[in-house]
């Protein structure tokens, strides 16, 4: 009996274990989106989220990808949008952001406003992230640009609640 419940331990419980702990660490992690209202109409508090954590490592982010970024120091990870990537001069004027002195089209953003950003060079190996909700906002407009060894992962699809259930572009 002790043998039968080894073994079965040994030959589904630590394989199961192994797959779970490659899969979090490589492929797929879910997230909580704690950091309030920054991401509204799109993400609410409470929202939890599925990220991928495959595709950058392969290429770069691509504007508009919803990430989570890891802040050094305890500090909750931070959901935002990428709107701005390397080598781009970027500045955010009334909340709206210009690439290379043009506005670009942000069709995600309902409430713009919030701190305006001087224009700057975006450095190669780092991205600028802004909340959806640009009044409510802690994002690179405080932190500065963001490095893209800190992006953990591409957002891809609301889980919970149920009722919000769906895949994010």
């Amino acid at each position: 009996m002790v043998r039968k419940v080894a073994k079965e331990i040994f030959t589904t419980f630590i394989p199961a274990l192994l797959i779970a702990f490659v899969i979090n660490v490589y492929i797929a992690e879910a997230a909580l989106v704690e950091d309030g209202p920054s991401m509204q109409p799109n993400l609410f508090r409470g929202d939890r989220v599925m990220m991928e954590k495959i595709s950058y490592r392969l290429h770069g982010p691509t504007r508009g990808d919803i990430v989570v970024v890891d802040r050094p120091g305890n500090e909750i990870d931070l959901i935002k949008r990428v709107v701005g990537l390397p080598g781009d001069r970027l500045e955010v004027v009334d909340g709206h952001t210009f690439i290379n002195g043009m506005r670009i089209e942000e069709p995600w953003v309902v409430n713009f406003g919030g701190p305006d950003y001087p224009e700057i060079k975006i450095p190669d190996g780092h991205v600028f992230v802004l909340g959806d909700n640009r009044t409510s906002s802690f994002d690179s407009r405080a932190i500065g640009p963001v490095s893209q060894e800190d992006l953990i992962g591409r957002v891809w699809i609301i889980y919970w609640p149920l009722e919000e259930f769906r895949l994010l572009r």
